[in-house]
Parts: structure tokens; C-alpha cells; sequence
């Protein structure tokens, strides 16, 4: 059981329940310091967090443990009050008795510094990670990357097609696969796009002369910009009534790699909503773990783009 995972990776694992389930099972689970999770269900005027391990059994996280802090800082009540109604991990740390009932107390904090010591610390750049959305900003996307530690994926490292804001892409609460971008001033910072394939692997998906579905993307005076995939997108003649966001019948006109240039004749838009689809990486993130560098571009191609870990 990898227990550095996002928050909520654990909640239905077997083991998780069998040590929540009874009085005995969280004892063993404060003796072999294990990690454990299960949803926060009510914060109380004390800013403590109560959570449901067992409809037998009260169990509280004082606020000092519901998040690890660097020295100095101090929780912020935001912090506490967002974790209601969601799975947290925890240790457990103590039993005692609160207003004459038998009481487990859970400490947050001390799983997010086990997490940091024994799993965010060695992390390089190129490591490729499980992560979940937690909440998304015009900016990027905010991702818990092992026992609710945040990471940013900022918008520009989403897809190499450019997107107005993340929604376009991800939901909060999807799950996905992220690679580490930098380590910077005891953050992570982390990308996606690297594992969406390059442009090559992307345009095999399509051949000239077929009519497909697309996205638009940006309006300009000179062409409109189609998206097909995450990681591509073609060049259109501009045509009036055309909108960002739109989704599109698109003929594919020609497919030029050595300028890395797909031409798109739009057929028909509408303005259907479309919702960001499960992500599709051109690796296995099972098995491949690392990567050192990354080109998205064509041999063929004078241009070139690429991403060196290091």
C-alpha cells in the first residue's frame, strides 16, 4: 500500500478500513506509526477537525495537526475549513477523554512530514508522479501530490495547445499524472504535457483529407487556431462567427512536419459544451518513472522545442 499518494487514494483500500474499524486497530496503527485516511466531517469552534473513523469512535484533530507547517507559520483557518466533508490522512498519535468520552487523537501534520521526509524530498526533476486536482485558478492548477501536499501546474506546463483557463482541460478532484518540473526553495513545481506526446506521435492520429472534431482555441485576423489534441493544434482560414471554446467539424487540409504546421478548413461549429476528456499519455506512467528530456519536435523540424530535466 503506497501511502504517499494524493489524499483519498486510500480511503477504500482494505487495510485502511480494517485498522478504523476498531478501537484495537488504530492501537496497532499508533505502535507501527501507519497512515491512515477517512473523510473530516465537521469542524468545531475550536478549529478542530472531527473525524469519522467508526461510528463508535470520537476522533479529533486538533487544529496544530491538521496541516504541516514550516517553523513559524501557523494554519491558516481557510485550511482547516476546506478539509470538511473530504478524505484526510492522518497518524494516529493519542488516545484520551473529551467531555467523558473515550477519544482517538489524528495528527495530519505528522503524515505531511513523513510524506516529506521519505517521499517529496527525493524527488528530481523529470520524476514522473501521480498527482489530483484540488482547485484551479486562472494561473494553474493546484495539485495534491502525496498526503495533501500542493504542487503548482501552471497553465503554460497543462498542454503545449494553449487553453484560457484550466477547466478547459482538468476538474477538480481528476486524478492524473504529473512530471516534476523543479524543486525550487523546498516546493515542487510540476508539468503534464510532457507526457501527452509529441507533435509526431499526435499527428499519426490524423490523416489529410479526413474531417474531425476540434476545439477552437483563439480568433486572429490572420487564421483561427483548431485544437485536436491537448498537445496539437492546426491553423484554420479565419471565417466570421467563430468563437473560443466552440467545437468544430475541421477537414484536415495538409500535414506538414518539417514546419510543424497542420492546415484546417472549418466545416461547422456549434457551441455545445465540451468537457474535459480522461487524459491520454503517450507513456505508461506505471512503468516508465523518469524521464530525462523531452522533445516535442520533429527531426525534420529547423525549429525545435524541448524540456531538459535538470
Amino acid at each position: 500500500m503506497n501511502v504517499y499518494r494524493p489524499e483519498g487514494s486510500l480511503i477504500k483500500n482494505p487495510e485502511n478500513r480494517e485498522y478504523l474499524a476498531s478501537r484495537a486497530g488504530l492501537e496497532r496503527a499508533l505502535e507501527k506509526q501507519i497512515i491512515l485516511e477517512a473523510p473530516a466531517i465537521l469542524c468545531d469552534r475550536d478549529f478542530s477537525l472531527h473525524i469519522s473513523v467508526s461510528p463508535h469512535i470520537r476522533a479529533i484533530m486538533p487544529r496544530d495537526e491538521v496541516q504541516y507547517t514550516k517553523s513559524g507559520e501557523q494554519v491558516k483557518d481557510i485550511a482547516i475549513l476546506t478539509r470538511v466533508g473530504k478524505p484526510v490522512c492522518f497518524k494516529v498519535i493519542g488516545f484520551s477523554e473529551q467531555d467523558g468520552e473515550p477519544t482517538v487523537i489524528l495528527s495530519r501534520r505528522a503524515a505531511q512530514e513523513e510524506c516529506m521526509l521519505n517521499y517529496i524530498s527525493s524527488l528530481s526533476p523529470g520524476d514522473i508522479i501521480p498527482a489530483k486536482t484540488t482547485h484551479l485558478e486562472s494561473f494553474g492548477a493546484f495539485v495534491d501530490i502525496g498526503c495533501g501536499i500542493i504542487s503548482l501546474l501552471s497553465i503554460d506546463c497543462i498542454s503545449v495547445s494553449r487553453i484560457s483557463h484550466p477547466s478547459a482541460r482538468l476538474n477538480v478532484g481528476q486524478s492524473v499524472y504529473t512530471v516534476v518540473k523543479s524543486t525550487e526553495n523546498d516546493r515542487i513545481y510540476v508539468s503534464m504535457r510532457e507526457l501527452l506526446g509529441t507533435w509526431e506521435e499526435n499527428a499519426a492520429l490524423f490523416s489529410e483529407g479526413q474531417t474531425v472534431r476540434g476545439v477552437i482555441r483563439g480568433v486572429e485576423d490572420y487564421g483561427i487556431f483548431v485544437e485536436l489534441t491537448p498537445n496539437l493544434a492546426g491553423l484554420a482560414e479565419y471565417r466570421d462567427g467563430v468563437a473560443v471554446g466552440q467545437t468544430a467539424a475541421i477537414y484536415i487540409k495538409s500535414i506538414l512536419p518539417d514546419r510543424m504546421k497542420i492546415k484546417l478548413i472549418i466545416i461547422d461549429v456549434h457551441d455545445a459544451p465540451l468537457c474535459p476528456e480522461p487524459t491520454e499519455y503517450f507513456i505508461d506512467p506505471e512503468k516508465c518513472t523518469h524521464m530525462n528530456s523531452w522533445i516535442y519536435s520533429p527531426e525534420c523540424s529547423k525549429r525545435v522545442i524541448r524540456t531538459d530535466f535538470i
